[in-house]
C-alpha cells in the first residue's frame, strides 16, 4: 500500500488548479472558481423558519395518526 503524504497548502491549491485547468479548459476552470459561495441558513433559523411555516394539527396527525386508530 502506498504511503499517502499531506501536501502544504500553496502545492495543493496548484495541483488543484491544473487540474481543473486540464479537465474544463481555462474558462470553465475560470468560471468554477468564481462561483459564489451560497451562505448557509444557521439552524435555528433555519428551524424557526420551518416551524412558522408549519401546520400544527396536520403535522401531529402526520406523526402520531389519530388517537385511538
Amino acid at each position: 500500500m502506498k504511503e499517502s503524504q499531506v501536501l502544504n497548502e500553496e502545492t495543493l491549491v496548484q495541483r488543484a488548479i491544473e487540474v481543473l485547468m486540464d479537465t474544463l479548459g481555462p474558462v470553465e476552470a475560470m468560471r468554477f472558481l468564481s462561483l459564489p459561495i451560497k451562505k448557509r441558513v444557521e439552524s435555528v433559523k433555519r428551524h424557526q423558519k420551518w416551524q412558522a411555516q408549519l401546520q400544527k394539527e396536520q403535522f401531529f396527525h402526520e406523526v402520531f395518526g389519530k388517537q385511538g386508530e
